[in-house]
């Protein structure tokens, strides 16, 4: 008897291991859970702290720009300008967040901001669920706001 319930609780213990860790977490969890890393990393530039705003990158990131700026060293060096000074040149929100099933890559994008909250630009910026169970940003993306004509 001892031993049959061992092997279920065995048994059980496995499944839940070998279980996506997006089958637990559903997927509106998971795209809160990067909203609020997204809301958390944004609030680094209105805080003015540089060394936060890098633990938000994953080893591996890149930010898109001109020019293309690889890996957290680099990244904060670029950024380093944004952050000096009392007051944010810019600040962002997110918009949109889309989580892939597989709960390890999620999409979020939204507007860029100047202090006087005129909208100036758009970012996207690319999640990844690392297995410390953190999201960090692995691609980033902005551009300004396009003034092209409306189609009729």
């Amino acid at each position: 008897m001892k031993t049959s319930l061992c092997m279920s609780i065995l048994a059980a213990g496995l499944v839940l291991v070998t279980v996506p860790a997006a089958a637990r977490d559903s997927l509106a969890a998971l795209s809160e859970q990067v909203r609020s890393t997204e809301i958390a990393f944004a609030k680094t530039m209105a805080d003015r702290d540089l060394a936060a705003f890098g633990r938000f990158l994953a080893p591996d990131a890149v930010f898109v720009a001109k020019p293309v700026t690889r890996g957290p060293a680099a990244i904060i060096a670029a950024w380093k300008e944004y952050y000096q000074g009392a007051e944010a040149p810019f600040s962002w929100s997110p918009e949109q967040i889309e989580v892939l099933d597989s709960g390890q890559l999620a999409l979020s994008t939204g507007p860029v901001l100047n202090p006087k909250g005129e909208r100036i630009g758009t970012f996207s910026s690319v999640w990844r669920r690392e297995r410390d169970g953190h999201w960090r940003i692995v691609l980033d993306h902005g551009w300004p706001e396009c003034h092209c004509p409306k189609s009729p």
